[in-house]
């Protein structure tokens, strides 16, 4: 099918189907999140993430059995319980910070994955990073911490007491699960060859089933269905969040196979721009002066590693 299309031709669908998926991804997620239903919000994330994992997951299936034959999967499960364990926290925590923080507060802070992966690469891989690497990493970490900073004469909220919130040290969870999911994936490629179809389709799968026992547990899984009883317009929404998800994968997926993870980072990187654009223009999410240069640093950073900080590291053995 798209194996016919030429090579620019099917970089332009990639990076278009990156921006396009995600960009309306990240709109409906704040607009489901945000939004005010009468008297209440939209607070329960486990049953926004596990609804995401269930279309992602017969996605996954209609597509490896229709489009990527990837062959049998030998990867062992404790990777993958793992990896969907730690996935899915991230993405959870990521979500539920969306009740004290707005997007392009979320958006931006998500933007920091290359530190927590950076420092397991360090203190469990033993790998030795250039001089230029720590440089854009700090670039990032200087721009997070601007843009994330509260100012003292800022209006008093229940979180804004302390330099950091609630919303913050959820988004700091986030980033730590997800350097734990990437450590994880690298050794399932290392030692089984994992394919992107066997990885989305396993991990979506045992997300759904961690997640399934978590909304029983807690009752959020009964809460979430009165809330959509109550407000069915809500439920439009979300499956259309669902399925801009799950081709975003598909696209992310597609991209990383056919012209490797470096133009894949690159789309990703200026697409998350344009998304805190839109919220700021959408929303109404106003950044002060400060927190734009916060924004210049971290995709300025994120941009320089992504062209410079790919090259062969010290310490890196070949694959």
């Amino acid at each position: 099918m798209l194996d016919t299309l030429g090579h620019k031709t099917r970089f332009i669908i990639c990076g278009a189907g990156i921006f396009f998926c995600y960009f309306y991804y990240g709109i409906l997620q704040e607009r489901i999140t945000r939004k005010d239903y009468g008297d209440e919000r939209f607070v329960y994330s486990m049953a926004l993430v596990f609804s995401q994992c269930v279309v992602n997951y017969i996605y996954a299936v209609i597509v490896s059995r229709g489009v990527l034959t990837q062959g049998e999967d030998t990867t062992k499960t404790s990777y993958y319980v793992t990896c969907s364990l730690s996935y899915l926290i991230a993405m959870v925590s990521s979500n539920k910070a969306l009740v004290w923080v707005n997007y392009p507060t979320q958006v931006v802070g998500k933007s920091c994955k290359p530190i927590p992966v950076m420092i397991l690469g360090v203190l469990i891989g033993r790998k030795v990073y250039p001089l230029r690497k720590y440089l854009f990493v700090l670039m990032i970490v200087v721009g997070v911490a601007l843009f994330m900073y509260k100012d003292k004469a800022s209006k008093a909220t229940a979180d804004s007491d302390s330099g950091i919130g609630l919303g913050e040290i959820l988004l700091l969870v986030s980033l730590a699960c997800d350097g734990i999911t990437g450590a994880v994936q690298e050794r399932m490629k290392s030692e089984h060859n994992t394919r992107s179809g066997h990885m989305m389709k396993a991990m979506n799968l045992w997300s759904m089933l961690f997640l399934g026992v978590a909304l029983v547990l807690t009752g959020e899984g009964v809460e979430f269905i009165g809330f959509v009883s109550r407000h069915p317009g809500v439920i439009w929404q979300i499956l259309s969040f669902c399925v801009a998800s799950a081709f975003g994968q598909f696209f992310i997926f597609m991209c990383v196979s056919d012209f490797g993870p470096l133009p894949c980072s690159i789309i990703t990187t200026t697409r998350k721009f344009f998304t805190v654009l839109a919220s700021v223009i959408f929303f109404g999410n106003e950044l002060m002066s400060r927190q734009w240069l916060g924004v210049v640093l971290v995709f300025a950073g994120l941009f320089l590693d992504g062209v410079f900080g790919k090259k062969k590291q010290v310490g890196d053995k070949k694959h």
